[in-house]
């Protein structure tokens, strides 16, 4: 990865990730709020050191956020991964 790159803020990232958690928490209702709590916290943590400007670990998490909020999507389209 370039320095250049690392540096720059994970607007894209950060993005994906809120946008996979609504596209999840759409599909699983609201009583499957469960599966969705790591990909919560991981935008948090994300957006945390977005703010402390440690942008490579906030673009870590915002991508981990969004790999866990697939995987609670998935939930919903293959009930026997339901919880």
């Amino acid at each position: 990865m370039c320095a250049a790159c690392a540096s720059a803020p994970p607007v894209q990232e950060m993005s994906d990730a809120r946008q996979a958690i609504r596209a999840a928490e759409s599909a699983l209702g609201p009583g499957y709020a469960v599966p969705l709590r790591s990909a919560r916290a991981l935008l948090e943590r994300a957006q945390l050191q977005l703010e402390a400007g440690a942008y490579a670990e906030a673009r870590e998490y915002a991508i981990e956020a969004r790999k866990e909020a697939l995987r609670a999507r998935d939930q919903a389209d293959n009930p026997q991964l339901r919880p």
